[in-house]
């Protein structure tokens, strides 16, 4: 048998690779994790998730100060934002953070951590500044970079990604966000909160085009209310740097022009996998449209050879990383054969108010060929959200024709915590009649959950069937009530 230097290699510091050095490392593996960055923690850590919810949370308070008067106080007027004081505060987040993604914790777990470029020299060599590693299995997980579109003109104008957004020197006075996703969206919606004039332009009919429209468009009127500019159905041609501004000309759906001029462009169209470099063409590694092909262990064409989190091109979440960096290792290491299962992955944008999802949508449902019957509940019925000063947002349940919940859309304050009970519910087979049925505290938001389930329930339990029923059996004497019929209207 062939002897390597280590039991597992790791190529890319983040969500799933860090996931699965935490946990081969403790199984007892010799674990070598590299990483191309000078730090730990990948993308979500640096430029994605935490700086993104960091700055979020500073528009949201700003926001608030401004509209203190909606919540019966007085008037605000709050001083203009000072970005550097942003940019620090982001900063000293990820240094909080940092801690828990550091070499001497990962050190103190087992893993061997090195820094660099690494490329396969053979199906289970890198080579890595100047030396050899080997090692008996190997994961890649080194994640995505920003999609930057072939438009005219960019490669000679000045514009940043979510690699410099949360670094700027001082706020923009205006903003041309090319790209209606989750990235686009909630840095649009904060932006414009800080006081910059921000306009969205995207090629399709909706933001979010994962999500149903209906709830895509309730978040886009939200963003809108609040003075964010959309132009959909629209493509951008060229982009110019003046000097002191930048111009977008973009094409309209009717086929006439029109040229934004603003300070900064946030390119936000997508993601493509970081694979360049790799080597993985030498030794043969399947690379698909979107990323590294895997099988549902998420092995590559070399079954010693794995791939997880956004470089295999699947859902680009941090949690989805770090669920197949477990499951990797679980296969790797535990030699036990588990596939991924994202039936039940949810999954959260984070404007305000906030839309998550989980399992099937209606676009998705009608896709797959499945019957389906669709519950709401209003927020405005909540009393805790009244109470809050948030009327706007919904629930929409997903059910089949057994009753069984097949998805879960939920747009409204704390969306993305509120999803987590049909997180637990989904996942557990649990019925719409055990949760309907569960007691809630109140006044909370999760209310909102066993009503709509309870919504399904009602329908059968209040039916005309069951009346008659009962009042057979019980002799139950009816109605105690009838509203009057409005009279004739008064001339």
């Amino acid at each position: 048998m062939a002897s390597y230097d280590y039991d597992f290699g790791i190529i890319g510091g983040g969500s799933a690779g860090l996931t699965a050095a935490s946990v081969s490392s403790q199984l007892g593996a010799r674990t070598l994790l590299i990483e191309r960055e000078e730090v730990l923690g990948g993308d979500c850590l640096h430029f994605g998730c935490v700086p993104s919810k960091t700055l979020i949370r500073s528009a949201r308070v700003y926001h608030t100060m401004k509209t203190a008067e909606t919540l019966g106080l007085g008037a605000v007027d709050p001083p203009p934002v000072d970005f550097k004081k942003i940019r620090e505060r982001i900063l000293s987040v990820i240094a909080h953070l940092q801690k828990h993604d550091s070499v001497e914790r990962f050190c103190g777990l087992g893993t061997q951590v090195e820094f660099g470029e690494p490329s396969f020299v053979d199906e289970r060599t890198v080579r890595l500044n100047g030396t050899s590693y080997a090692a008996r299995k190997w994961l890649i997980a080194t994640g995505s970079s920003p999609f930057v579109p072939p438009i005219e003109g960019l490669d000679k104008t000045p514009y940043i990604t979510n690699k410099e957004i949360f670094y700027l020197d001082k706020l923009p006075g205006s903003m041309v966000i090319i790209g209606g996703g989750p990235i686009g969206i909630e840095m649009g919606q904060s932006f414009n909160r800080f006081g910059t004039d921000v306009t969205v332009v995207d090629k399709a009919d909706q933001i979010l085009n994962k999500e149903d429209k209906d709830m895509a468009d309730g978040v886009m009127k939200v963003l809108s209310d609040e003075g964010v500019k959309f132009l959909m159905n629209a493509s951008v041609e060229r982009v110019r740097d003046r000097g002191t501004h930048r111009e977008v000309e973009v094409v309209l759906q009717d086929g006439s022009k029109k040229t934004l001029s603003c300070e900064t462009i946030l390119v936000s169209s997508g993601r493509v996998p970081n694979i360049a470099g790799l080597g993985l063409e030498q030794i043969g590694v399947e690379i698909g449209r979107r990323g590294i092909k895997v099988d549902g262990r998420l092995r590559t064409n070399h079954k010693h050879i794995y791939g997880a989190g956004d470089v295999i091109g699947g859902y680009l979440f941090t949690h989805a990383s770090g669920y197949e960096g477990s499951i990797v290792t679980v296969n790797a290491i535990g030699h036990m054969p588990k596939k991924t299962d994202y039936t039940y992955l949810p999954w959260c944008t984070y404007t305000e108010p906030e839309l998550a999802s989980i399992g099937m949508n209606e676009k998705r449902a009608r896709d797959a060929g499945l019957a389906y019957t669709v519950w709401k509940e209003e927020f405005k019925n909540n009393d805790r959200s009244v109470a809050e000063g948030h009327m706007t947002g919904h629930v929409k349940l997903l059910v089949n024709e057994k009753d069984r919940p097949i998805g879960v859309q939920i747009f409204g304050p704390e969306a993305g915590t509120l999803i987590g009970e049909w997180v637990a519910a989904m996942n557990g087979g649990v019925k719409l009649s055990t949760l309907a049925s569960s007691v809630h505290p109140f006044p909370t938001l999760g209310e909102i959950n066993f009503r709509v389930a309870g919504k399904r329930l009602a329908e059968k339990f209040y039916s005309e069937k069951m009346k008659k029923i009962l009042k057979l059996f019980f002799n139950l004497k009816g109605r105690a009530c009838e509203l009057a019929e409005p009279g004739p209207e008064s001339s």
